[in-house]
């Protein structure tokens, strides 16, 4: 596939990084040399530097014959632009595009082939609330991840010494909870994957990732480890996008404060929220901290545009008794050095938005994709399409399908109803099929496994 990147920063980078890696035609745009030139030394890609926007930088890129357009740049005005550029001129036939104001996105109508050509919009702001808001309700789990609407979820929690199945093979949890169907679709040990079987013993400190219906979720943790409360007391540091966002969805079941520099963005955020308390202050203010409580906090979310301000106002929040603390991280360096000591869950706004992106470019039916553990590997979710003459996987046993290597199906979603998948499940057409990759490169042979073969049209 030919596929144009508009933008060479964080987002623009990473997705570059996973498509080339899958023998794909990548070519990157920015006005930034120095950018272009050390992705252009990382990765097997074409650079172009110029205005994105610009038609003569868009026929240089390749625009001409381009199955997609990503625009990806810090401006809003650029990206739409681009795609009205790509649209008209070169008749680019998948165009997306982020926007993050919010006053773009509440205009209906606006994003459509007669006014502004977007066919996917990715906002930031609104996956990122959503991540942290799934997390919020489920106490103590690393990582949500809603598959068919949110009729499955994907957990990841840690294991810890007293859970009922630590030390135990994997096999008991089904003698543990005959009345609930789970699968365990990945752990991560000391870092690295481990494909789960029966007798696969889980050991306090693993990164167990496990898939259920969305009733049986907490049954399931409540193996793993102790269950955390249900979280009452929320401190949000920083009230910008994601922090009104995040305190709208949230303020009418939890009691939600706000700490925010801005004494303009105060007054906005007074008018905006309902019952949120706002606070005018610095989020590393120990003293304000301490008014304010915050050893009542069960968790102080750090969601500020500073890196260094969210770990340090973290790791004071945690100091002063916070029971738990979240924190927003833009650098990708730092996240795997935070994660897992005074800061309980380290947030990626790259990674969350990286998968809504590849969800459009991976070929096949693919509905969604998810990054685990920061990259290390991803969660598909396929739909089944054809009959057992056009398709490769309809009308077969899980046992019978030819996966890839580190691929595993954890379960499938019929109408309404969760299936966890077994050796026996045999795959109907309309399935949503929910696979595992702890080998991303793989990922290719997992999308023509969902390819339909010509006899069925």
């Amino acid at each position: 596939m030919k596929i144009i990147i508009l933008g060479a920063g964080q987002v623009g980078g990473t997705l570059a990084e996973h498509l080339a890696s899958e023998a794909n035609d990548i070519t990157v745009v920015d006005t930034d040399s120095e950018r272009l030139r050390n992705l252009g030394d990382r990765l097997d890609i074409r650079t172009v530097q110029g205005r994105a926007s610009f038609p003569t930088v868009l026929r240089q890129a390749g625009a001409d014959d381009a199955d997609m357009l990503v625009a990806v740049t810090n401006s809003d005005e650029t990206n739409m632009v681009a795609c009205q550029v790509a649209h008209t001129l070169f008749h680019t036939p998948t165009k997306i595009a982020r926007v993050r104001e919010a006053a773009y996105l509440t205009r209906a109508g606006l994003f459509d082939n007669d006014a502004i050509p977007v066919d996917v919009l990715i906002s930031p702001e609104q996956v990122v609330t959503h991540y942290i808001k799934r997390l919020i309700e489920i106490p103590g789990a690393l990582q949500v991840i809603d598959f068919a609407e949110g009729k499955a979820q994907l957990v990841a929690v840690k294991a810890y010494y007293g859970g009922p199945l630590v030390g135990q093979q994997l096999r008991q949890l089904r003698e543990h909870m005959p009345n609930v169907e789970t699968r365990v679709a990945a752990i991560f040990r000391r870092d690295r994957p481990i494909l789960p079987q029966g007798d696969t013993v889980i050991e306090a400190d693993d990164e167990v990732f496990f898939i259920a219906a969305k009733a049986n979720i907490r049954a399931v943790m409540s193996e793993m480890r102790r269950l955390d409360e249900t979280y009452k007391r929320i401190v949000i540091a920083g009230g910008g996008q994601i922090g009104e966002r995040l305190a709208e969805a949230i303020e009418s079941r939890y009691q939600v404060k706000i700490i925010e520099m801005s004494p303009a963005r105060c007054r906005h955020l007074s008018d905006t929220l309902d019952s949120t308390v706002v606070l005018q202050g610095s989020a590393s203010d120990r003293d304000l901290l301490m008014e304010e409580n915050i050893a009542d906090a069960d968790i102080f979310l750090a969601l500020t545009n500073d890196d260094e301000a969210n770990i340090m106002s973290s790791l004071l929040a945690k100091r002063l008794g916070a029971k738990k603390v979240m924190t927003i991280i833009n650098n990708p360096a730092y996240v795997d050095l935070i994660q897992g000591g005074d800061i309980d869950i380290a947030i990626s706004p790259q990674l969350a938005t990286i998968g809504t992106l590849l969800a459009h470019v991976r070929r096949g039916d693919i509905v969604s994709v998810h990054s685990l553990r920061r990259g290390a590997a991803e969660a598909i979710e396929a739909i089944a399409h054809g009959d057992s003459k056009s398709s490769k996987v309809i009308g077969k046993a899980i046992r019978d399908i030819g996966l890839p290597p580190g691929t595993t199906i954890g379960a499938i979603i019929r109408d309404e109803e969760v299936i966890i998948a077994h050796d026996d499940t045999v795959i109907e057409t309309g399935d949503h099929v929910i696979l595992f990759l702890v080998d991303k490169k793989h990922i290719r042979d997992v999308e023509k496994l969902f390819h339909v073969g010509l006899s069925f049209f």
